[in-house]
């Protein structure tokens, strides 16, 4: 690689070193190698599925003690809800009112989201009000033709002439439509927040994690709506914000991994995924850490059992810390007899899904409390996970690693190698989908924060094709948050019900239940 003077310039400015650069391209040149799928985690297998009493133990436990802790909602809320519209950006790049009737363009198969999106058209939370604009813009809409008419509220809708919600990050996006206001995303995960992650001052903490661009947006958002939150909730807001750091960015390459330039001759550097959030993770300091994704709310009549099914999985928590905690302070204090020993190794084994050497119990004595004292003084985390039916995204498996030993772990799909039979079968077993609900613990047994950045697994990383501007591009996604960021945490994997899992990754998802105050009308 040639590195000229505009090239340091510009590598420094970001925060980053030309060896970090050029790792990165000897990343492309060499490829990530795919995970080794060995099984998928089931219920009999490295997921807990809790009773109904056991629920309720868990609960009372996080009651007891949550007015005594320090708890955050943290909120992935960068994301752009350009994707949410794709299929009504084809529409208005397809369909030429003029010389089709609408009825004949949605009876075609590849219409069929524009069908939907018609036909629930007045379910949409926006309607109300693209509709408003549209009647100040067309006075004489009632008398175009229905294709016609489509086509201004689409355009109406997303283009900047309008309310450029195509432009909007998806949590401030209008998602929930009550009888006297619409509600966003964002105000959502308020309300939420107030069921279960509200101190004994009455205020509930939250952090999003936005694109500079759109920090006045949530600002004002927030102004608009924090009094009567607050009121309905009885809760005070503690609202904070960060963005993706530059030094997460990392370099394009062309497809012959040579660095992708712009075409003022500019290395071109792109976000570095989800898994750049871990720095803003590391930053924050807390005795229990929510993460849920922007998109991923209910309206408010749900929210009780959302909320409910949170105060478990923190429960769950507690209950893992205080044994693990237990133990390590133990092991400070004496040695464990054979019958601790055991114990502690059943604990390892059914309750943490750490599978131990197959040579543990003739290591020497200092090496067996070298390997428990590293396999339990780690970050905590507590997932939930649902039942998978078919969404995109990562899993739960148990992977083999190059020592042998075997590891459960989140693992996104482009880490596996679907052209190999076996990885193909095990992942097409999988019985469950990670919905990111995580309840995290980043504090160790003297009550010092882990530096998250030392539990990430580097080679968990995917590379991706993409475009810009009519040329193909290599990138480097950095491990993701919730898989290779946090392949190194104790994981517990527990069953939540579906009602829990609620995102919103096309517009026609808002038509679905759990977005609609009114199933029927």
């Amino acid at each position: 690689m040639n590195i000229t003077d505009k090239d340091i310039k510009l590598i420094k400015s970001k925060g980053l070193t030309v060896d970090k650069v050029l790792s990165q391209i000897e990343i492309f040149k060499n490829g990530i190698p795919f995970v080794a799928l060995r099984s998928a985690a089931t219920l009999d297998n490295g997921i807990l599925k809790f009773t109904e009493h056991y629920q309720s133990e868990l609960t009372k436990l996080y009651d007891a003690r949550v007015s005594n802790l320090e708890t955050i909602k943290f909120v992935p809320a960068s994301g752009a809800a350009t994707r949410m519209f794709k299929e009504l950006f084809k529409f208005l790049d397809n369909y030429d009112f003029e010389k089709e009737s609408l009825n004949s363009y949605t009876n075609h198969e590849k219409a069929n989201a524009i069908r939907l999106f018609l036909i629930g058209l007045e379910k949409f939370p926006f309607y109300d009000t693209v509709m408003e604009k549209i009647k100040s813009a067309y006075p004489k809409f009632e008398s175009l033709t229905e294709g016609r008419q489509l086509h201004i509220f689409v355009e109406m809708m997303l283009k900047e002439k309008g309310l450029n919600y195509g432009d909007f990050p998806k949590g401030l996006l209008p998602f929930h439509k009550y009888s006297s206001s619409t509600a966003t995303s964002f105000e959502e995960h308020l309300y939420e927040a107030a069921g279960y992650n509200t101190n004994d001052k009455g205020e509930s903490k939250l952090h999003f994690t936005i694109s500079k661009d759109h920090l006045s947006g949530f600002k004002d958002e927030f102004e608009r709506i924090k009094k009567k939150v607050e009121e309905k909730t009885n809760t005070r807001f503690s609202i904070t914000y960060s963005f993706q750091k530059a030094e997460t960015d990392t370099i394009a390459v062309t497809e012959d991994n040579e660095p992708f330039r712009t075409e003022d001759e500019s290395l071109l550097f792109r976000p570095g995924g989800h898994g750049a959030l871990i720095e803003n993770l590391n930053d924050l300091d807390a005795d229990i850490i929510y993460i849920k994704n922007i998109d991923n709310v209910v309206v408010r009549k749900y929210q009780d059992e959302v909320s409910g099914y949170k105060k478990v999985l923190a429960g769950k928590l507690l209950e893992t810390q205080d044994e693990v905690f237990r133990i390590l302070n133990a092991l400070d204090q004496n040695n464990p007899t054979n019958a601790e020993l055991k114990d502690i190794k059943k604990f390892l084994v059914q309750q943490l899904n750490v599978r131990l050497p197959l040579d543990f119990d003739k290591f020497s004595e200092k090496f067996k409390l070298e390997f428990l004292r590293e396999s339990l003084n780690r970050p905590i985390r507590v997932c939930g996970m649902v039942i998978n039916e078919g969404e995109p995204g990562g899993g739960p498996f148990w992977i083999k690693k190059e020592n042998g030993r075997l590891v459960l772990q989140i693992i996104e799909s482009p880490q596996i190698n679907k052209r190999d039979n076996r990885q193909r079968e095990i992942l097409a077993s999988s019985t469950h989908f990670n919905p990111v609900d995580l309840i995290c613990g980043v504090r160790d047994y003297k009550g010092n924060k882990f530096n998250l950045l030392d539990y990430i697994d580097p080679d968990a990383g995917f590379i991706t094709k993409k475009s810009m501007n009519g040329r193909v591009l290599k990138a480097l996604e950095l491990p993701g948050l919730w898989n290779g960021a946090m392949a190194n945490w104790i994981s517990v994997f527990v069953e939540v019900p579906l009602t829990t899992f609620n995102p919103v990754k096309t517009v026609n998802d808002l038509l679905k239940s759990a977005h609609q105050v009114k199933l029927f009308s």
